[in-house]
């Protein structure tokens, strides 16, 4: 009895090496993606760490100090009233900048007419450089003449000093930020929705489910993977919240809207203290690299 040896395939020269070509083409385009990220940013965050732990003018030689630079920033009498007001602004912009997005997204799923020129609606915000944004919400804000208080007036409703009022100041940004960003978010959802197999929803009416019992049972488990990203990403964002507060407050009235960012650029422009800045932008940090290894670790155990 005989028996044949399987015989690998020799390749031939040519072929050899258009591949040792491919994957070089291949590495060469991975370097510069890193060469990249690792300029544009983990250089400068371990220079912000640096930066955070001395005393520099950028003229002299910078001296090592320790914790002092923490130690100013944790007595400034605005570092409470800035986590405070950061920590309000991501909770609120939760409620609204999280939900709105994917509750329009699930309108915009349900439309069978319109639905392109919709999308196009909900997006453009975003197309809209921010301090555009921002300054239109500006006039819509205004005590005598802006459009949200016209509105009110013509309801005969009394009218609000939406950023002139430190009771409505934080959210009146929340409002801002939750128009400029939502339209990115529905658009995620709005794709993530239409992954979802037809015949759940058909087989779902013809057990009698109505619309809450279908986005209950049927649309939330099927996005939840997309939805915790959202969240997480969200929360990221919205605690970096800076823009808002610079353009339209400058961090007033009394403190009320003044974040953690925008703190940091007083430290660095206005009080001249770039270190102090670092100091703070390292504690933020720290603070959402914790917060993102612990929502991973949680929401990983979740979806086993």
């Amino acid at each position: 009895m005989t028996t044949m040896s399987a015989r690998r395939p020799v390749r031939s020269p040519s072929r050899r090496g258009r591949g040792i070509r491919r994957n070089i083409t291949a590495y060469g385009f991975l370097c510069g993606a890193l060469i990249c990220f690792a300029f544009f940013s983990w250089y400068p965050m371990i220079r912000e760490i640096i930066l955070s732990f001395q005393r520099t003018n950028f003229v002299d030689a910078p001296v090592w100090v320790g914790l002092e630079n923490f130690v100013t920033v944790v007595q400034d009498p605005a570092f409470g009233p800035a986590w405070r007001n950061t920590v309000m602004f991501t909770v609120l912009a939760l409620i609204f900048g999280y939900g709105v997005p994917f509750v329009t997204a699930i309108v915009l799923n349900e439309l069978r007419h319109a639905r392109a020129y919709l999308r196009f609606v909900v997006y453009l915000p975003v197309m809209l450089p921010p301090a555009v944004g921002v300054l239109l919400f500006q006039w819509f804000y205004d005590p005598d003449a802006g459009l949200f208080n016209q509105v009110l007036g013509f309801l005969h409703l009394p009218t609000l000093d939406w950023l002139n009022s430190s009771s409505t100041a934080l959210f009146s940004l929340v409002i801002v930020s939750t128009w400029m960003n939502m339209g990115s978010g529905t658009l995620i959802y709005l794709a993530a929705l239409q992954t979802i197999p037809s015949e759940l929803y058909e087989a779902a009416e013809l057990d009698g489910a109505g619309i809450l019992k279908r986005i209950r049972h049927i649309t939330i488990p099927q996005t939840r993977l997309i939805l915790l990203v959202m969240l997480l990403l969200q929360i990221v964002a919205t605690m970096q919240v800076f823009i808002e507060p610079f353009l339209l407050t400058g961090g007033g009235p009394e403190n009320s809207t003044v974040s953690v960012v925008y703190l940091m650029y007083q430290y660095a422009f206005n009080f001249g203290n770039i270190n102090g800045g670092n100091a703070l932008g390292v504690m933020l940090m720290i603070v959402l690299m914790i917060f993102s290894a612990v929502y991973l670790r949680v929401s990983r155990d979740n979806t086993k």
